[in-house]
């Protein structure tokens, strides 16, 4: 593990606005893939008439993605910086990926949002944004991309920067802080230097404007949320829980309360990387014995908090929720399985409240009668059976969830209260 800061990093913005070729040319620009790498996937784009795409093939390396052209999975690259370890969290483009978007974003700690300067503002640029705000990320680095493609032309970037902007002021982003840079990833303009091609333009390259991202926080002042992944048993030590710390810190001989399973024990060990370690801290894989505690008392679902800050309960919750895909229309008493940290449990919507205009955040409608793909809604919900999560503004990292049905995402929100069963 690197001495410097880790961030996770979002790439976002319409599906053919030049995401993937950015990521590549990052990559590229920083060492993180060596040069004859990218001269073979050069000579494999060229065969296939793809020419250009050599960058994109860096990120795209499944075989379907490449005879499809379009980015499928979420592919974490790394690469480091002076200032910062970078995990890249690509974000796919296409509709039908959004629901990756949502696991992507949500882990993510701030976002390049890619706009193509022959193109503008998109539907799905509003959504990648509109979803970027509703899951916690702040800050935003505007790649105004495809400058090769306008020669250049100040006035293009300047069209697609105060578009971005009314953006972004709809769904309160605060604009003061956001970095308009205008790009070319395909030809390297003012992604790790500055370009001789945009003699109009002072500010930074994409690289340092990345490097000028303000340290994330690590939650370690939070109570310990530990969301359970797996129980095993293990011969001579007895029932392990595993998973990773969210927020908090857990430190052994500390008496810890499992949710919403209701039981508790004093934390034996605690192992990381096959290491015993005398506690973790936010980000940590780890596995931890626990005193009194059996291998049938606990789940994956449960969570894991200090017993007398023990994790919260649902009986009833209220959220934010965005409708991405839904064949019909979702009404009070619509049962889907949420899924939440390592949860996922049927819940049922028992109210709509109101309907959330997505463009500006502002009510739309009180207690609309129903809500369909493309809507914001603040709702109630009831859990089925026991589910432990907590609001988003007192515990962002579990407070966050996708909501499942007929094989695809249907939605995803953030809570914004918790009624304590």
């Amino acid at each position: 593990m690197s001495d410097i800061p880790h961030q996770n990093l979002a790439v976002i913005g319409h599906v053919d606005h030049g995401k993937s070729t950015m990521v590549g040319r990052l990559l590229f620009e920083t060492g993180s893939v060596p040069e004859h790498v990218i001269e073979q996937y050069r000579e494999e784009a060229e065969e296939k008439g793809k020419g250009g795409f050599e960058f994109a093939y860096v990120m795209d390396n499944l075989a379907e993605e490449r005879e499809r052209g379009v980015t499928i999975d979420i592919a974490h690259q790394e690469f480091d910086t002076e200032e910062y370890n970078f995990t890249i969290v690509d974000c796919p483009g296409h509709r039908d990926f959004v629901k990756n978007m949502i696991t992507g974003a949500s882990q993510a700690d701030n976002a390049v949002l890619v706009v193509a300067a022959d193109d503008g503002v998109q539907p799905q640029t509003q959504e990648h944004v509109f979803l970027a705000r509703t899951l916690g990320i702040d800050e935003l680095i505007v790649a105004v991309n495809k400058m090769d493609l306008v020669d250049y032309d100040e006035s293009k970037y300047k069209t697609v920067v105060e578009e971005v902007k009314q953006l972004l002021q709809q769904v309160r982003f605060n604009v003061d802080d956001a970095e308009f840079i205008p790009t070319s990833a395909f030809e390297g303009d003012n992604v790790s230097e500055d370009s001789e091609n945009t003699p109009w333009y002072d500010g930074p390259s994409l690289l340092d404007a990345l490097n000028n991202l303000p340290e994330p926080q690590p939650p370690t002042d939070a109570p310990l949320r530990l969301p359970i992944q797996d129980v095993y048993t293990i011969s001579g030590i007895g029932t392990v829980p595993v998973g990773r710390v969210e927020t908090g810190i857990l430190n052994t001989g500390e008496n810890v309360s499992f949710q919403p399973s209701d039981v508790s024990g004093e934390v034996k060990t605690v192992e990381m990387h096959h290491e015993e370690v005398p506690k973790a801290e936010p980000g940590d894989n780890v596995g931890f014995n626990v005193r009194g505690v059996g291998k049938d008392d606990i789940r994956r679902g449960d969570v894991c908090g200090p017993a007398e800050e023990p994790p919260t309960v649902a009986e009833t919750f209220q959220a934010q929720v965005v409708v991405m895909q839904h064949p019909s229309v979702i009404t009070a008493g619509y049962t889907p399985v949420f899924h939440a940290h390592t949860a996922q449990v049927a819940c049922t919507i028992e109210s709509i409240d109101k309907k959330i205009d997505p463009s500006s955040g502002e009510v739309a409608e009180e207690n609309p009668d129903f809500i369909q793909s493309g809507d914001a809604a603040v709702v109630t919900v009831r859990p089925q059976k026991p589910l432990s999560i907590e609001s988003s503004n007192e515990i962002p990292e579990l407070g966050s969830f996708a909501i499942r049905d007929m094989g695809q995402t249907v939605a995803a929100g953030k809570v914004l209260s918790v009624n304590e069963r």
